[in-house]
C-alpha cells in the first residue's frame, strides 16, 4: 500500500490537484447540464435537426481527447489552462447528454400526451408537465454517464496545464513511480464513484417512485 504512504507524505500536493480536479469537473457539469438539456429538448421537437445534431456528437466523441487539447489549445483566446479544458469536457458531455434527453422526450407514450391534450394542455404544458417528468430517469441515465466520463477525460487536461490529479499519473509515469500513479488513478476513481452516488440521491428525490419502479422492470 505504498500508495497510500505516497498520498501521506504529499499531502498539501495532492489535495491542490485533487480540489482543482473536482472544480474543473463541477464547473464542466454545470454548463454541460445548461446546454445539452436545452438542446436536447430543442431537437426533440425537430426529428431532421435532431439527426444532425446527434451525428455530430458522435462524431465529436469519437475524436481522441488529447487531439481536442491540442485543436482547441491553438485557437486564439483559449491556449493552455482552463478554458481549453472546459471547453474540450463540455464538448464530450454533449453526447450522452443531449442523446439521453432526446430519447427520454421521445418515449414518453403517445397516448399519454393525446390524454394531455384531451384536458386542454397546449404543447408547451405537455412538454414541461408531462414529457420532461417522465423523461427523468432516462436524463438522469445520462448524466450520470456524462460524471463518470467528465471525471476521467479530465485527467488528460494535465497536458495542457491543468493541475489535475491527470499530473500525478503522468509525471508517475514519467519517473517509473508507481505509488505515484495509483494515487492518482485511485483518487479520480473515488471521485467518480462518490459523484455518481450523489446524483443517485437527487436521482430518488427527483424522480417519482412509480417512474423509478416502472424502469427497473
Amino acid at each position: 500500500m505504498g500508495f497510500i504512504s505516497f498520498i501521506q507524505n504529499n499531502s498539501g500536493l495532492v489535495l491542490e490537484y485533487t480540489l482543482n480536479h473536482i472544480s474543473l469537473v463541477l464547473t464542466v457539469l454545470v454548463l454541460s447540464l445548461g446546454l445539452w438539456i436545452i438542446t436536447g429538448l430543442i431537437i426533440s421537437r425537430h426529428d431532421r435537426l435532431a439527426g444532425a445534431v446527434i451525428s455530430l456528437s458522435n462524431i465529436l466523441f469519437c475524436i481522441p481527447s488529447i487531439s481536442l487539447f491540442g485543436l482547441f489549445m491553438a485557437v486564439p483566446g483559449l491556449g493552455l489552462g482552463r478554458n481549453t479544458a472546459v471547453l474540450v469536457l463540455v464538448i464530450y458531455a454533449m453526447m450522452p447528454l443531449v442523446r439521453s434527453v432526446y430519447l427520454g422526450v421521445k418515449s414518453v407514450d403517445y397516448f399519454v400526451m393525446e390524454a394531455g391534450k384531451g384536458m386542454g394542455m397546449t404543447p408547451s404544458q405537455i412538454l414541461f408537465r408531462i414529457q420532461i417528468p417522465m423523461a427523468w430517469p432516462t436524463v438522469f441515465a445520462g448524466i450520470r454517464v456524462s460524471v463518470v466520463l467528465i471525471t476521467g477525460i479530465a485527467t488528460m487536461a494535465t497536458f495542457i496545464g491543468e493541475k489535475t490529479l491527470g499530473r500525478l499519473i503522468h509525471q508517475g509515469i514519467t519517473r517509473g513511480n508507481a505509488d505515484m500513479i495509483i494515487a492518482g488513478a485511485v483518487i479520480v476513481s473515488l471521485i467518480a464513484l462518490l459523484l455518481d452516488y450523489i446524483m443517485g440521491r437527487i436521482e430518488k428525490k427527483v424522480i417519482s417512485p412509480g417512474l423509478r419502479y416502472r424502469t427497473n422492470d
